[in-house]
């Protein structure tokens, strides 16, 4: 399905677990001098406008990355944080970036990025945000087709972030296979698997897939959002990382201390 846009979800809750996260997994990364490659199979427009018509609609930015008591609790010393700030300087306070900007902004110009978005206008807009960037390469064409495509890369440290929507309850199975199918394929690969905490439960079956294989160094965090969040469909966020990083578990263990009160 195309009907998915993340303009209406950008810089909410999820997102900063999430983004918290691939920041300090790609600043561990990003320690050893060795080139990197980043890939993602759901990309989105990598820029948003956190007061267009689309984000004021469900006001999740409000209580997400506009709010200041969360905005205290990040920490101006993270990539995170500098990464936002980076881009309110250029474009205006009211702008966040997604995934694709956040990563290139984290990575050096010798890392590559290949970026997977099939919806045609998340694509449009994704193409423009990134184009000018030599080494990023922006793909319209299904995300797990694309980065089993291009996989292994030449440069074979990297990280594959799968973030689709889950709009489909079948995407919890799909996104399941897929991580076995690119493992096999890119095995040196960090995975790292974003799912929604929803009432169905569904990603509990995306987790089952994905635990009951003996992935190495397998990290699983989960956040619940009901003391900030309440009357909204979205209870919480999780991801699961294969192949984490050395050195990033006492970061990744104190994110859900954000979402406390």
């Amino acid at each position: 399905m195309l009907s998915y846009q993340h303009i209406y979800h950008a810089g909410n809750l999820a997102d900063i677990h999430k983004h918290l996260a691939l920041s300090i997994i790609l600043e561990a990364m990003t320690m050893k001098s060795k080139p990197l490659s980043y890939m993602e199979t759901h990309a989105g427009r990598g820029i948003y406008n956190l007061r267009s018509t689309e984000s004021l609609k469900t006001g999740e930015a409000n209580i997400g990355i506009l709010s200041l008591s969360l905005a205290s609790k990040i920490g101006k010393d993270t990539g995170y944080y500098k990464a936002i700030e980076k881009v309110r300087k250029s474009l205006g306070k009211d702008f966040y970036p997604g995934s694709p900007l956040l990563a290139r902004l984290l990575l050096r110009d010798y890392d590559s990025l290949n970026l997977m978005e099939l919806h045609p206008e998340e694509y449009r807009v994704l193409h423009k945000t990134m184009w000018s960037f030599a080494n990023v390469h922006v793909h319209k064409r299904d995300g797990y087709e694309g980065v089993l495509a291009i996989s292994p890369p030449i440069a074979r440290r990297g990280l594959i972030l799968i973030d689709p929507s889950y709009e489909v309850k079948t995407e919890y199975e799909k996104a399941g296979k897929f991580v076995s199918k690119i493992h096999r394929k890119w095995a040196e690969a960090v995975i790292m698997v974003w799912y929604p905490l929803l009432d169905a439960g569904l990603h509990e079956n995306l987790k089952k897939i994905i635990l009951e294989r003996d992935f190495p160094k397998l990290y699983v965090s989960e956040v619940s959002f009901k003391k900030i969040q309440r009357d909204k469909g979205l209870k919480g966020s999780g991801f699961i990382i294969i192949n984490m990083p050395y050195g990033i578990k006492e970061r990744l263990d104190k994110l859900p201390d954000i979402f406390s009160n």
